[in-house]
């Protein structure tokens, strides 16, 4: 049995529940945990029971030390200094020999336990950002990624999981000061301040935005492969998490930060699986609860979809910063980094 928890309010509900049946699909044995950062999240899952998901309220979740300093934090900073509470808190409250933290904006496409199995007699799995040179943000974000972190109910793994639970109380910020920034940098030091830390090898965990130029992808009998350009590896795809994807007003979604390069087979192999199943799983949850916003539909989109309009919007733009733009010499970048699109074009 693997167990998982996540965390994510009503503006997160279909991106949960696409981890989730990801999860069924691939994961023979599991159980996810889902702390739900809002009521309308726990109200949805008390009416909507699901096969081996168990919904936390924050009445039940909250302690006294995070009730303490959440008046300090944004809501934003406030997800990421629970981040470690919700793995002690699972692992405390239903005795639990392991747990992995999983960012609900990822999909599994292969069983995890992959993942989980190398780490061996170790006591805690961290997975890295495996920046694309280019991307690298190593200094800044740092090396690791909260996207899988896993602990084992061991004295090594509590040791670590305590500290860093004790550390986003203490400081758990939206940017970078003293070698901090989030929840997320504490990672670093961990393979030479603790014992038991193993970093993640497989190179089909973690595949994300910043990464995915490193490799080529085919799709073999529902799998999915990748090789790794420059050694020529060839590895399974387990979860590709889709950070940054948003969508806007006038059914348009924004399927990554527009600073990183996503090809056609990308897109085709990732991207426009995903974003049908958010708009399956949004339209699910409208019809028992028509309120919740499950896709986090708030603003209008800065651009729309590639067209002529668009074109010249980027145009101007450039040439509002600088004189140099009249030749229209970065239009080539932004329209192979332009990831717009209408909902139905995902239909």
């Amino acid at each position: 049995m693997l167990n998982f928890v996540t965390l994510f309010n009503s503006n997160y509900l279909s991106r949960g529940l696409v981890v989730y049946h990801s999860l069924v699909k691939h994961c023979p044995s599991f159980h996810l945990y889902v702390i739900a950062f809002d009521d309308a999240t726990f109200d949805y899952f008390q009416k909507n029971p699901q096969k081996n998901l168990t919904a936390i309220s924050l009445a039940q979740f909250e302690d006294e030390k995070l009730k303490a300093i959440k008046p300090t934090r944004s809501a934003g900073e406030y997800c990421w200094t629970s981040t470690p509470s919700t793995v002690l808190y699972c692992i405390t409250t239903f005795n639990l020999a392991s747990c992995t933290y999983i960012d609900a904006d990822m999909c599994f496409y292969a069983d995890p336990s992959v993942l989980i199995n190398e780490m061996g007699d170790n006591s805690v799995l961290i997975t890295e950002h495996r920046y694309t040179k280019q991307y690298d943000q190593s200094d800044s974000s740092g090396k690791y990624c909260v996207q899988f972190v896993t602990f084992k109910n061991t004295t090594e793994g509590l040791t670590v999981l305590n500290w860093w639970r004790d550390a986003c109380i203490d400081w758990c910020y939206d940017r970078l000061e003293d070698g901090k920034f989030g929840d997320q940098k504490y990672l670093d030091t961990w393979t030479t301040k603790f014992k038991g830390v193993h970093e993640l090898k497989h190179l089909g965990g973690g595949l994300a935005p910043w990464n995915i130029q490193q490799y080529n992808f085919t799709v073999k009998n529902d799998k999915i492969y990748g090789t790794e350009i420059s050694t020529n590896t060839n590895f399974e795809v387990v979860f590709f998490h889709y950070h940054s994807l948003k969508f806007f007003q006038n059914d348009i979604v924004l399927l990554s930060d527009t600073t990183y390069e996503l090809n056609e087979n990308v897109i085709t192999t990732f991207y426009k699986d995903y974003v049908r199943n958010l708009i399956s799983q949004k339209e699910i949850v409208t019809k028992t609860a028509p309120g919740i916003n499950a896709n986090g539909v708030f603003a209008a989109a800065k651009y729309l979809p590639m067209s002529f309009a668009t074109l010249k919007k980027y145009y101007f733009e450039n040439i509002r910063s600088s004189k140099r733009n009249v030749f229209g010499v970065k239009l080539l970048g932004q329209i192979k980094n332009h990831y717009y699109f209408y909902l139905n074009s995902f239909k």
